[in-house]
């Protein structure tokens, strides 16, 4: 298996450090507001990953934080009037429903920085004690000037970083680029005790920490979105290996593209955001999840009704191929070439459109298949195998909720009397009815096993 790794720049055969097992730490949310899709484009991709590399035999043991001490959870919580605790409670539950409604694996640990103070601050001390760090009015600073290959990741240099960016200027700071490990506590903000007086700690030292904690100084594969490069994965390389003298850090950089809504990214900032549980409100998991995947994990994706509403069809097409009688009297079809077809796509760096190609290959030349009474139960087999390493579930939508269940009945009247009127050729009335149905958000595909139809409230 192949995949892009950012450090090197280019794409790498994998290998795991033991050969056997991958120790892998995705960076997690900042649980400040609800889940959005932008979110589940990132958790999707890594959950293929995942998912492949377990179907390639290795152990994968999967780490994922919650940033739950941060500006915005602060400021947030004190706008609505409640403990930070509490709106973080709330937000990782709407994390968890919204992940899990997705079939997103959970990951093995869990961790929370503020339920890892002693780890973080003994981090920092360690810095502190080799030099790498320093305080300086109530706060703690990584020296980057000491970390020799300062901008590896990100592929910069650090004269070209301070050329182009736009800092605060910090009187306690020996050099701008220089950044916060521990910050010192101000009035009415949660706190910790430390050897630099009260405060909590900076964002990047929290990974670092917690990754280190549950994986050890080295990982096989550290990901996150791709506006997480520079600075967040920068820092925590530069600290994480000044701290342990173990290089590297992680071995693969994996980072997924961004989602975009129109020309501009889905942000918290840009308040553009369409959050997960209205998405799933209007279309099946599969159906994002192929929405997802129909783009390279690298490539950024625009947010589409429309595409995905297309995938919702598509997901259909997947369902009533797999919902058929199989057991033709023909002989078995054959399915080597398209597992073969699809393996390869997932080895060349997870080439999901393409996999997602042979799926919809295997579907159509099933139903082709059965039609011509051949055993396609075998295909079956091999399309929910194959479909499973995509964390596909196969299962009816329940977009539309309990509107979808409402009118399931009268749908079914109409569609019989549609074809009543087909066979009679009065064809302008069954328009009539099929354009009706299209109307009320009622989509009809004509199959050679009846009409099938899917229900897409209109927004």
């Amino acid at each position: 298996m192949k995949l892009y790794n950012t450090l090197a720049g280019e794409v790498e055969e994998f290998v795991p450090s033991d050969g056997q097992s991958v120790k892998m730490y995705i960076c997690g949310v900042t649980p400040y507001s609800s889940t959005h899709v932008g979110h589940a484009l990132s958790y999707v991709a890594f959950d293929v990953l995942r998912r492949y590399l377990e179907h390639l035999g290795y152990k994968v043991r999967h780490v994922q934080n919650f940033t739950d001490v941060d500006d915005k959870i602060i400021l947030k919580a004190q706008e609505e009037g409640i403990t930070p605790q509490e709106l973080v409670d709330r937000f990782v539950e709407d994390f968890f429903r919204g992940m899990d409604a997705l079939n997103v694996q959970r990951a093995d640990v869990y961790p929370l920085a503020t339920q890892e103070m002693t780890p973080i601050i003994d981090t920092i001390q360690n810095l502190v004690d080799k030099g790498y760090a320093y305080p300086g009015g109530g706060d703690v600073f990584f020296r980057v000037t000491k970390s020799k290959d300062y901008g590896k990741l990100s592929h910069r240099t650090l004269d070209g970083m301070q050329a182009g960016a736009r800092i605060e200027v910090d009187p306690h700071k020996e050099h701008p680029m220089d950044f916060v490990l521990w910050k010192g506590a101000k009035s009415g903000e949660p706190s910790w005790e430390s050897p630099w007086g009260p405060g909590r700690p900076g964002w990047h030292i929290e990974c670092t920490s917690m990754a280190m904690t549950y994986l050890g100084e080295s990982l096989d594969i550290h990901g996150g979105g791709q506006d997480l490069i520079f600075p967040h994965h920068e820092n925590e390389i530069a600290q994480s290996e000044a701290s342990t003298d173990a290089m590297p850090f992680s071995r693969y950089w994996v980072h997924n593209g961004l989602l975009q809504l129109g020309e501009d990214k889905m942000s918290k900032s840009l308040g553009n955001l369409v959050s997960l549980d209205e998405a799933l409100a209007n279309y099946s998991a599969d159906s994002l999840r192929l929405y997802f995947l129909s783009s390279h994990y690298r490539s950024p994706l625009s947010y589409s009704e429309e595409g995905c509403a297309a995938m919702e069809r598509s997901s259909d097409r997947l369902r009533h191929v797999l919902a058929r009688d199989g057991g033709g009297k023909g002989e078995s079809m054959d399915t080597g070439d398209y597992q073969e077809r699809f393996l390869s796509a997932m080895d060349e760096d997870l080439n999901t459109p393409r996999a997602l190609a042979v799926l919809f290959d295997l579907a159509r030349d099933m139903n082709r298949a059965g039609d011509e009474g051949q055993d396609i139960t075998p295909a079956q087999d091999c399309l929910r195998r194959l479909g499973g390493i995509l964390g596909l579930t196969f299962q009816e939508t329940t977009s539309g909720g309990n509107d979808e269940l409402a009118a399931k009945p009268f749908i079914e009247l109409l569609l019989a009397t549609r074809d009543e009127l087909r066979k009679a050729k009065q064809y302008e009335m069954a328009d009539h009815i099929r354009d009706g149905l299209d109307q009320q958000g009622v989509v009809l595909e004509d199959t050679a096993q009846g009409t099938q139809w899917q229900y897409h409230p209109r927004g």
